[in-house]
């Protein structure tokens, strides 16, 4: 069903470390927004803004909500591990549990309180091969031949959604808005790629810049926060399979476990405020 424009539309703005999204509950009532109205909501000037808009469905067997993501340019996004702790802290609130599972495109995503106002999620097993990730052409994904400007020699992995890590001696060198688009719509990433930028730091913790597919530079990415892990155990940058993550919005804690090979992700959920979207917008941009 097409969202009615004489009403307003209710949804919830939150954020993950300044990873911030749009959240609409289309559980009881279906919302079919188009990829240009999407893009019009996280519009942040003409719209409400956001990095990636959420939309919550009913609950498929065995899970607690069923959901979507969108990139703020309108496109489908795979998984958003910041989103993901969002939607389970609202879960948490609605229902009084301490865990909970949320089914996306990529499967089932297990969340649990940790205390402290902290949100575990299982992001699962990560995806390690070149058709996986996908990239155009057969190629180690330890060690990637490709190079741009003073950048080569990548790690890609991906984690339901495709990523490509840069390790550098300094992250704040980089010139992100030069060089996030360049790769990300690179010829090698028949997807696009969301782009990492990863320094270690002198504590054995890593500080980290993104380059968000459909999204350009955010505060922080947990899908790409996974991603980064994976490539630090992959290259043996890290000593063991743990770290603190340091993003431009906040610290994430990373494990990507020998028992089961899936990731954990722990960090916060914030809600800022709860509004009604004037419909009429959506039909601007359908016009």
């Amino acid at each position: 069903m097409v969202a009615d424009m004489t009403v307003g539309i209710p949804f919830r703005k939150m954020h993950g470390l300044g990873n911030d999204f749009v959240i609409f509950d289309a559980r009881q009532d279906p919302l079919d927004l188009k990829s240009a109205q999407l893009a019009r909501v996280a519009d942040r000037h003409f719209g409400i803004g956001c990095d990636q808009v959420v939309i919550l469905l009913p609950p498929p067997a065995g899970a607690d909500v069923g959901v979507r993501f969108y990139n703020a340019d309108g496109s489908p996004a795979e998984a958003c591990g910041n989103a993901t702790r969002c939607v389970a802290r609202l879960l948490f609130e609605e229902t009084g549990k301490d865990a909970v599972v949320i089914r996306s495109l990529v499967g089932e995503l297990r969340a649990r309180q940790t205390g402290r106002g902290l949100i575990t999620v299982d992001m699962g097993a990560p995806r390690l091969e070149w058709r996986d990730i996908p990239l155009a052409r057969a190629m180690d994904t330890l060690t990637l031949e490709y190079e741009i400007g003073p950048l080569k020699a990548p790690v890609a992995v991906s984690m339901g959604n495709p990523h490509v890590i840069f390790f550098v001696e300094d992250v704040g060198a980089v010139d992100l808005q030069a060089l996030g688009p360049r790769i990300e719509h690179d010829p090698l990433f028949p997807e696009r790629a969301n782009v990492q930028f990863v320094e270690r730091l002198a504590d054995g913790s890593l500080k980290h810049r993104i380059w968000e597919r459909g999204a350009g530079a955010t505060h922080a990415s947990g899908s790409s926060a996974c991603a980064v892990i994976v490539a630090a155990v992959r290259r043996g940058i890290i000593d063991g399979r743990s770290a603190s993550l340091h993003q431009p919005g906040g610290t994430l804690e990373m494990e990507w476990r020998e028992s089961d090979g899936h990731v954990q992700m722990t960090g916060p959920a914030s809600s800022v405020f709860t509004g009604e979207l004037n419909a009429s917008v959506l039909g601007e941009a359908e016009g």
